[in-house]
């Protein structure tokens, strides 16, 4: 797992355009100032929100009425107030509505290198783009060995162990109409408390490595509609060891080996197919896959199974 950070600059630079802004004061050594993922869980506030005196946040957005509540108090007040929220290093604060800027307040951020911008937009606009933006950006994030892949758009982790075959099923999927998202190190970010996001390192992007192929960009082979950017993370197929009958408990011949894995907070649901010459592997990860879309939707057929079974060794007993 990886802590994300973000600097004011990058921050910044990112969202110039976007939101209009404009640098007032700070930044020179301001620009560097860092927030990381596991600062934002360490206080009460949030990343981004109104002036805050009493529990600041990573942004401070100042809008109208903050702007009048530092104009009604009195010099020390005033003072007191602004060295305040400075002291406590947000990673910038933003006037909103292209409003004036109060000069002891931006002396007080050029002194301190405290990054000072300026946004023609409204106080809620900026909260809501600032909020979900830093959100994701500072999302607990893990990097996992395998294959991601869109599968009857779901998406779909392909593991197993070295020389198991994950590139080559990744490419025959691809040959059935597929998607690629990444190939060896996708990067999975919690984006919500139950949703991972899954999406492909830059120097990796559209590329799938083949033992004796090497190399192959699989957009200019196959097509814009071959790659997918990025794809939120559903179901594990892993490629493991044929089974020995000592180690089978019987029901897995109806349900199938099925389990999970733990990645950061959330359990993904697994399901392992053995690797045998002749298998074909492809077909089999096609059937997993629409599997576990009937299950998500409370159809299980090894329950139905089992269910006839038992309604006929009922209607044999009477």
């Amino acid at each position: 797992m990886t802590t994300a950070r973000i600097t004011a600059a990058e921050l910044f630079a990112s969202q110039q355009e976007r939101l209009s802004l404009r640098w007032l004061a700070g930044q020179g050594a301001g620009g560097q100032r860092v927030l990381e993922a596991v600062n934002t869980v360490a206080r009460r506030p949030s990343l981004a929100g109104y002036l805050n005196a009493i529990y600041p946040n990573k942004v401070q957005i100042m809008g109208t009425e903050e702007l009048e509540w530092l104009d009604g108090l009195d010099a020390r007040q005033r003072w007191e107030t602004i060295h305040k929220i400075i002291d406590f290093r947000p990673l910038a604060l933003v006037i909103s509505k292209n409003q004036h800027c109060p000069e002891d307040l931006r002396i007080a951020a050029e002194e301190t290198d405290t990054p000072l911008w300026c946004s023609p937009r409204r106080g809620h606009e900026l909260l809501n783009h600032l909020q979900y933006l830093l959100a994701r950006r500072l999302a607990p994030r893990v990097t996992l060995h395998g294959v991601f892949m869109e599968i009857y758009s779901i998406g779909v982790l392909i593991t197993g162990e070295s020389g198991t075959g994950k590139s080559e099923l990744a490419l025959e999927l691809v040959t059935r109409g597929h998607r690629l998202v990444a190939d060896d190190a996708p990067e999975f970010t919690q984006i919500a408390p139950d949703v991972l996001d899954g999406a492909c390192p830059e120097l990796l992007q559209d590329m799938l490595e083949l033992r004796g192929l090497g190399v192959l960009n699989i957009r200019q082979m196959f097509g814009d509609t071959a790659v997918k950017r990025n794809k939120y993370l559903r179901m594990i197929v892993h490629l493991g060891r044929p089974a020995l009958a000592t180690d089978s408990t019987g029901m897995e011949r109806l349900t199938g080996d099925l389990g999970s894995r733990r990645v950061l907070d959330l359990d993904v649901p697994m399901i392992t197919i053995p690797v045998m010459a002749g298998r074909n592997l492809a077909v089999l990860t096609e059937a997993a896959t629409r599997t576990h879309i009937l299950r998500s939707k409370g159809i299980d057929p090894a329950a139905a199974f089992m269910a006839r079974h038992s309604h006929f060794l009922e209607s044999a007993a009477q």
